[in-house]
């Protein structure tokens, strides 16, 4: 279980698995940090700004795609499905779901055990009738269910285009964790961002107010929080590039000078202009994303976009497997 930040200089205890990817990260060459470990309380905050500023166009844009397929949806998921989130967050576009195919239950899935509780609540207290249960864990592993919704038909539901932060083969395991949580019948509704121009991509993850940058550079805070760590953060800044050849938008932190630092008195050093690769949001093309539902053992039976083609939305099915066509 995730423990709470430090707070008033009292000691908390780091997740084992968090301190193990730390430390496994800054070792390897490219440095790396798995993205997942972005979302502590203040991390998670700061990231639910991220999907209002301007230019951050996937929220505003999934959320008008959600708005407007809301009684197609109603049509094609089964009557009185279980809701189940992947990585719930605030669950901000959750009531468009609620709202479109009336569900007999909802299981938020997250990582930030805090978080999910304050947005769970918040949830019920919308809706008073709607059974809903908050379950803390890492969702990139196939899960047992609450047994209460074992019965029930389930439908999927990860939006944000959050797949694209996987590398693909990542991606297509956590597809296959998915359909071992909801099994065999299940749907699954997702969002994944398509491939634009490189200069708007950028603007999204770069943005003006720094927003994106404290979410970044909030990482090294919590090694330092919860890792004994020494790192000096002005020593650091947030860094977002366009991979073309791997379609994907990368984040970094690049050391400005030579850095020494110790995290949980282990000793690191950073040259100039070395970086700790942090975060990847892979974009998919329609054919692409198809692919990769499929790979992932998930069959498309619905897709939906907006005027611009900038995002894409879409809702498949876990159908028996079979050894040809």
């Amino acid at each position: 279980m995730l423990k709470p930040e430090i707070e008033d200089g009292q000691a908390s205890l780091a997740d084992p698995q968090f301190r193990a990817d730390v430390l496994a990260g800054l070792e390897r060459r490219p440095r790396a940090i798995p993205a997942r470990w972005f979302y502590d309380h203040r991390g998670s905050q700061l990231f639910e700004q991220i999907t209002e500023l301007p230019e951050y166009y996937p929220t505003r844009t999934e959320t008008a795609i959600l708005q407007r397929i809301a009684p197609e949806l109603a049509r094609l998921v089964p009557a009185d499905a279980a809701l189940v989130e992947f990585g719930s967050g605030s669950s901000t576009k959750t009531p468009l779901v609620i709202d479109a195919m009336k569900p007999s239950a909802y299981v938020p899935i997250d990582i930030s055990g805090d978080f999910l509780r304050e947005s769970s609540r918040a949830l019920s207290a919308a809706y008073p009738d709607l059974f809903v249960l908050p379950f803390e864990a890492d969702f990139t592993r196939a899960l047992t269910l609450p047994k209460t919704i074992a019965a029930a038909p389930k439908l999927g539901f990860f939006p944000g285009s959050t797949i694209g932060n996987l590398i693909p083969h990542a991606a297509v395991d956590l597809l296959r964790a998915m359909r071992g949580s909801l099994g065999l019948g299940a749907h699954l509704l997702i969002g994944m961002d398509r491939i634009k121009d490189a200069d708007v991509l950028t603007r999204a993850y770069d943005d003006a107010a720094g927003v994106t940058a404290a979410f970044n550079m909030n990482l090294l805070g919590r090694i330092n929080r919860e890792l004994d760590g020494t790192v000096p953060l002005d020593s650091f800044a947030h860094r977002a590039r366009w991979n073309d050849d791997r379609a994907r938008i990368e984040m970094h932190l690049e050391a400005l000078r030579d850095v020494a630092f110790e995290v949980e008195g282990r000793p690191f050093a950073i040259e100039a202009g070395a970086t700790i690769h942090t975060e990847n949001s892979h974009k998919y093309g329609p054919r692409d994303a198809r692919i990769l539902l499929r790979a992932g053992g998930w069959t498309p039976v619905a897709e939906w976009t907006d005027p611009d083609g900038l995002f894409g939305v879409y809702l498949a099915e876990a159908q028996a497997e079979r050894p040809a066509p």
